[in-house]
């Protein structure tokens, strides 16, 4: 019965900490799309929010982005959704100079044991001074962890699963 009674509780701290989505501060890597490629930082900010800068090339154009990214957990710990938006900004070829606003929508996969983060995105970007005023982009990404998060320990779990640890004060 205690075996049983531990196999269910590891399996519910696995299950039901959304915290644990992302397990990484810092990652970079490259982005590969159909028609373009570039390189790819990502930096957490906040429980499940990280920021994104993107440089690209295409063959007639540049483009920087910056991105704000919100994550939401899926099946596990390690892999999860994330939605977002943006700016970009750039060159293209007998053109001059470009920018807009981006969205974006992916899923991402931490591999268990490797410092590595997959990930597979779509990007629309509606342009404010473009040759068109659409794009829809998508891309795949791989990136290596720089900076690891450190994991939470037994009773940070625990806090989190229960809603403890806030103590607020009435004034």
């Amino acid at each position: 019965m205690k075996k049983l009674l531990l196999a269910v509780l590891g399996l519910s701290l696995y299950f039901c900490t959304p915290a644990w989505a992302q397990r990484y501060k810092t990652a970079a890597g490259l982005r590969l799309g159909s028609e373009e490629v570039g390189l790819t930082v990502q930096q957490k900010i906040l429980e499940k929010t990280t920021l994104e800068g993107l440089v690209t090339a295409a063959p007639r154009e540049v483009t920087v982005t910056a991105l704000a990214e919100r994550h939401f957990p899926m099946l596990g710990q390690r892999f999860n959704y994330y939605l977002g938006g943006g700016v970009h900004a750039g060159n293209m070829k007998d053109y001059g100079a470009i920018y807009g606003f981006d969205g974006i929508a992916g899923i991402e996969y931490k591999i268990n044991g490797l410092p590595f983060l997959l990930s597979g995105d779509i990007k629309p970007a509606f342009h404010l001074r473009h040759e068109t005023w659409f794009n829809l982009g998508g891309a795949f990404s791989i990136r290596y962890v720089l900076v690891k998060e450190k994991p939470p320990g037994p009773m940070e779990i625990i806090k989190g699963i229960f809603g403890g640890g806030k103590n607020k004060k009435k004034k």
